[in-house]
């Protein structure tokens, strides 16, 4: 397994365990450049997780795809090895009604 695929694998175990609806979504020729990794929702939340491995930073269309999530009331993350296993704690702050 990659460490791209590490990342996911660990993220979307948080996902399950907090029963978020996820998905992959298709890329290139028949979907949408620069989408998150994962598009999903919890608590009636929209959220979006681009995962990364070592240095890699997201691109620059994937920075915009996060930014209109949040701008549009979304949640946004990047997630690679040093947050991974924050993504629990992290999307309940963001999704949970205060």
């Amino acid at each position: 397994m990659t460490p791209e695929g590490r990342v996911k694998r660990t993220v979307t175990n948080q996902l399950k365990a907090l029963g978020a609806y996820y998905f992959f979504p298709a890329t290139g020729g028949y979907g949408r450049s620069g989408v998150p990794d994962i598009i999903g929702c919890l608590h009636g939340k929209f959220f979006g997780i681009e995962c990364k491995a070592g240095n890699n930073k997201p691109t620059a269309l994937q920075e915009k795809n996060l930014s209109d999530i949040n701008t549009a009331g979304g949640v946004a993350l990047v997630v690679n090895e040093e947050n991974m296993a924050d993504v629990r704690e992290t999307l309940l702050s963001m999704v949970s009604p205060t």
